[in-house]
């Protein structure tokens, strides 16, 4: 049983909530706070589609392959040691990154970020379980769910600001500066905690879970470039599914499983973390999709385009933090589906928009997206940890931040390849007639359309534009009517499987 922690007085618990939603927003940002910054930086790297869709995924994939592993260190060595370790593995590398330039030696530092990030998300929800009472978890969790979502728009509009005075790369900056303050708060203000009994260090498990996770992914974002019948394409999905078939094959046979695929038949384990994974698939695509849309086809800056979201936490924080009270009046299942479904009407208004951008129609879609995700995630969120003894409460909360984080790597590489596919197929026919090489670069990226080469053609450019960004929105509407059926499917889903209140579950 893990070392109690809940005589922390009020003040103390209020501090180390604070600290621990710090360094739980600077991981988070990390993901969404680069959305801003990546027209800029493909026009000044050469970056293409699949190159951005990886320097933005490379640090999601690690981070969700390696998060049940990394909670486990957590609870063997202690939770405030690995939150140390992990701010300062994240902070290192993203003062590396400030000094890159070539979106290879990005995508590599953004996987160490992702390492980093691993061994920092885990503990967050844990020490939050653990030190406040079951009287004031709930509130607790609604914060922590607050600041998820809230602190991936805080995120935006800091590297926002930062996009308006300097390059791209003064987004690495700030989570240099984010990991010196959570190292800080976490040294002064975080208690020790450790597993008196600590899980089995499952390394087999994770080399699964990891290759699992980055083989689907890899497939589904070069699948648009080299083709899905291609057959490094086939074979990544083979590797992918044979590998997660083999991590769960694994964790059956073991006495002490890293994650016993048997909780999911849990009602509240098993629904809360398809919800959650929806839902960040949901999150995080539409991030990816529609900072570049802001800015490569309404032509805003970096930080309007990151403006444009500042209503979302807005909504969501408060209400995020009411959910729980709206959950005992109508139940954890309703409360949760209707959620999903909000989410999906702010999805179909945002598949409406056009190469005008209209920002009255944007922020209808942006208050139901907001209300939806607040109302769903609290009580998704409540189910998992609800639904497991305060011996597993760390498997609970690994299991919670990895179905966001795969939610988010998922969703970042489904609707990114439904906008590449359908981005190079609207511009295919405009680009038979020019030389190969200016069209292998507008087929690779719309930053390529918008430059100086492009302009120079004349006429022609001018028409190419106008064609490019008429691909990119239609890519984008495309990657979110799909995303809208997927929320409606986990809605009927969750309303009928899910519990209609909290309960602790025979384990």
């Amino acid at each position: 049983m893990a070392e109690s922690i809940a005589a922390l007085t009020p003040k103390q618990r209020k501090i180390v909530l604070a600290v621990v939603a710090f360094t739980l927003m600077m991981v988070i940002s990390a993901v969404s706070g680069l959305n801003v910054a990546l027209p800029s930086l493909a026009r000044d790297t050469g970056a293409s589609q699949r190159d951005l869709q990886w320097i933005v995924d490379a640090y999601t994939v690690v981070f969700a392959g390696l998060l049940l592993p990394a909670g486990a260190i957590g609870d063997r060595f202690g939770r405030k040691g690995t939150l140390l370790v992990g701010v300062a593995i994240f902070g290192l590398a993203a003062g590396i990154a400030f000094f890159a330039h070539s979106p290879g030696l990005l995508i590599a530092l953004r996987c160490l970020m992702g390492i980093g990030a691993a061994t920092v998300m885990p503990t967050t929800l844990s020490i939050i379980t653990t030190s406040f009472p079951e009287e004031e978890r709930g509130r607790a969790v609604g914060v922590w769910v607050g600041v998820v979502g809230g602190g991936a728009v805080i995120g935006l509009i800091g590297s926002g600001i930062l996009l308006e005075f300097f390059n791209w790369s003064s987004f690495f900056a700030l989570n240099v500066v984010l990991a010196l303050l959570g190292f800080i708060g976490t040294l002064a203000f975080v208690p020790k905690s450790v597993d008196v009994h600590p899980p089995y260090l499952d390394f087999v498990g994770a080399i699964f879970s990891l290759v699992g996770v980055s083989s689907l992914v890899y497939a589904i974002i070069d699948g648009p470039d080299r083709g899905w019948s291609d057959p490094l394409i086939i074979g990544a999905f083979a590797v992918g599914v044979m590998a997660i078939a083999s991590f769960i094959w694994w964790e059956l046979h073991l006495e002490e499983p890293m994650l016993d695929p048997r909780l999911f038949k849990l009602r509240g384990f098993g629904t809360g973390s398809l919800s959650l994974t929806v839902q960040f698939f949901a999150a995080f695509g539409f991030f990816f999709t529609i900072l570049q849309y802001l800015q490569f086809v309404a032509g805003l800056s970096a930080l309007k385009a990151a403006v444009t979201l500042l209503p979302m936490p807005l909504i969501l924080v408060p209400l995020a933090r009411r959910a729980p009270l709206f959950a005992k009046k109508i139940g954890l299942n309703r409360l949760a589906s209707g959620g999903l479904v909000l989410m999906a009407i702010g999805f179909l208004v945002f598949s409406q928009l056009q190469v005008k951008f209209v920002y009255w129609h944007f922020l209808i879609g942006l208050i139901f997206f907001a209300a939806g995700m607040a109302l769903a995630g609290t009580p998704a969120t409540t189910a998992i940890v609800s639904s497991l003894p305060e011996t597993k409460q760390g498997v609970a909360s690994a299991v919670n931040d990895t179905s966001r984080e795969l939610g988010s790597a998922i969703g970042i590489a489904i609707l990114g390849s439904i906008l590449n596919a359908q981005y190079r197929s609207g511009i295919a026919d405009s680009l038979i007639h020019l030389p190969v090489h200016i069209a292998e670069g507008a087929r690779g990226s719309i930053a390529f359309v918008q430059s100086d080469v492009i302009s120079r053609l004349g006429p022609t450019g001018a028409h190419l534009v106008n064609v490019a960004k008429r691909s990119f929105v239609d890519g984008v509407s495309t990657a979110f009517i799909v995303t809208a059926g997927v929320l409606l499917i986990a809605a009927v889903y969750v309303v009928l499987r899910a519990p209609k209140r909290e309960l602790l579950e025979p384990v």
